[in-house]
């Protein structure tokens, strides 16, 4: 892995301890060479975790849509910052360019970049690594639902093994490192999935 792409909130969340998980993701990411791709923002942990990632020496990518931008909502330190038409293009910009995703804490905006990426697995549209930095118990009620769809027969058991999930940066790091995407033979399912 060369590069994490982070899903996260635009907000700060009720607790401090979202911030510094946020934080120690950004330091961390830093301190181990891995390239931050994200939405590009300023505010809530977006803004902490770019902060954190570029006071490390790292390097940045941000992609975020021309709307936001002209709201003022853009990162302006960001090693490269890419201007995009929608976000639809952003998603797609955002998996092409990262090695693994990461979701801290957020709302409906991070449940869908996490949800979108995780079905692309799912599809075998990608192999690459993904994982949930539970912060103080922040994903145990998805995490409960996830087993639940299973148990009703939504989700596959399989599925189930798409991501991890760990209460530390450094932990979830090791662990996308150390996973493998189910069912092999990548190359192939791309290739008839895109026809």
């Amino acid at each position: 892995m060369k590069s994490i792409c982070v899903f996260c909130g635009a907000a700060f969340g009720k607790r401090e301890v979202y911030r510094d998980a946020a934080a120690e993701l950004g330091r961390t990411l830093a301190a181990q060479s891995l390239q931050l791709v994200w939405g590009g923002g300023r505010v809530g942990l977006m803004g902490v975790v770019a902060d954190a990632a570029l006071a490390g020496g790292g390097s940045t990518l941000g992609v975020i849509p021309a709307f936001m931008v002209e709201k003022e909502l853009a990162h302006p330190g960001s090693t490269e910052m890419i201007q995009v038409d929608s976000m639809h293009t952003r998603k797609a910009l955002m998996a092409e360019r990262a090695d693994g995703f990461v979701a801290l804490p957020g709302g409906f905006g991070t449940l869908d970049e996490l949800f979108e990426i995780l079905t692309w697995a799912q599809l075998h549209l990608h192999g690459k690594p993904i994982g949930l930095l539970n912060v103080a118990g922040y994903f145990d009620p998805l995490l409960a639902w996830v087993r639940h769809a299973e148990a009703e027969g939504f989700v596959r058991s399989g599925h189930l093994s798409l991501f991890v999930v760990a209460d530390t940066a450094e932990e979830l790091l090791d662990k996308m490192r150390a996973h493998r995407a189910p069912d092999g033979d990548w190359s192939a399912k791309v290739a008839f999935a895109r026809g």
